[in-house]
């Protein structure tokens, strides 16, 4: 995916709400995430798995390596945010 087509992580959820043909991955899941079912989340380039949205987009663009969009409970073990319900 090319990251500087999207305009923000508004256009990055959209993109990948479309991509993956799912809902639940969209602006909501990137802004309030413990209330949705799926968790975004990339590569660094110093290789640390962080959520996407933690960091302003411009920065993110520059520092991401990979995506992954994961279900919240496979994500449980990485200490990302609190992923308790």
């Amino acid at each position: 995916m090319d990251l500087v087509s999207n305009h923000g992580y508004d256009d990055l959820a959209f993109a990948l709400e479309k991509l993956f043909g799912c809902t639940g991955i969209g602006v909501v899941a990137l802004k309030d995430g413990e209330k949705c079912e799926y968790v975004t989340i990339y590569e660094d380039k110093d290789g640390d798995w962080m959520l996407a949205g933690d960091v302003p987009w411009q920065m993110f663009i520059e520092s991401c390596k990979r995506l992954r969009v994961m279900k919240r409970s496979d994500a449980t073990g990485l200490g990302l945010c609190s992923l308790e319900d």
